[in-house]
């Protein structure tokens, strides 16, 4: 089970998250590409500490939405999807390039990432701009209780399909996100975390919140670099791994 993270999301004079500590952790690096946060210098700061380690880059763009930190879902027609997430994954990819590395994979970002899940249209113009890339890119999307459609439209575009879940969030019993705003949707206990993360590792099944069993295909799981206490549930996630092997 590979560790991703949503990463270089500083802008400007503001700093954001503890890449410098999370990035040692992790497998995959979902790097900003300047829409919802990051700018050239970050993300060029983030390839090189992200090739230091080892660490797959992934591209993470998301609607046009610097304030919102692109959380706030936008009314864009499929062309002017398909075309931004080009023009982002394109500079992510040169900055990548400028430092001997390259793109893996594509996770769009916040409601970009929700909107695709939920709208054929939306993923099948991110899936486009994917398969016209120069490199061969990965799309990392949300797992669910029902993978089919997703894998499908993945083939038909020739994408390789890397199923995502978040040890730290509750599931709903379709195998979707309970919203944040719903009291439980996060966990921040370390040892649920944990378990929730080792269940994902070994194939089991998990508690949704109506408290049904739900069986969820995951590739790679999400952690967070944000403060302190996450940066330590990525480390005792890091640890229960090495325990498995």
């Amino acid at each position: 089970m590979l560790l991703n993270c949503d990463i270089g999301e500083s802008y400007g004079a503001w700093s954001m998250g503890l890449d410098d500590q999370v990035m040692p952790l992790i497998d995959q690096a979902n790097i900003a590409c300047g829409f919802h946060a990051g700018d050239p210098r970050v993300m060029f700061n983030t390839v090189r500490l992200a090739l230091q380690h080892g660490v797959t880059l992934g591209a993470h763009p998301a609607y046009p939405d610097l304030q919102g930190f692109g959380r706030r879902s936008m009314v864009c027609a499929a062309d002017e999807i398909h075309t931004m997430v080009l023009y982002q994954v394109g500079a992510l990819a040169q900055i990548a390039a400028a430092q001997g590395g390259q793109l893996n994979y594509v996770k769009p970002h916040g409601a970009l990432y929700n909107d695709m899940m939920r709208d054929e249209v939306i993923l099948r113009a991110i899936l486009e701009a994917l398969a016209q890339s120069p490199q061969t890119l990965a799309l990392m999307a949300m797992t669910t209780a029902d993978n089919q459609r997703l894998k499908q439209l993945c083939a038909e575009y020739g994408v390789t399909l890397l199923l995502e879940a978040f040890a730290d969030r509750a599931y709903d019993s379709a195998g979707y996100l309970v919203s944040r705003s719903q009291t439980g949707a996060v966990y921040h206990d370390s040892s649920i975390i944990v378990q929730q993360a080792l269940a994902f590792a070994r194939g089991q099944s998990i508690q949704s919140i109506e408290g049904k069993a739900l069986h969820l295909e995951a590739d790679t799981l999400c952690v967070h670099g944000d403060n302190p206490e996450s940066v330590a549930a990525v480390w005792a996630i890091r640890d229960a791994f090495r325990k498995l092997v």
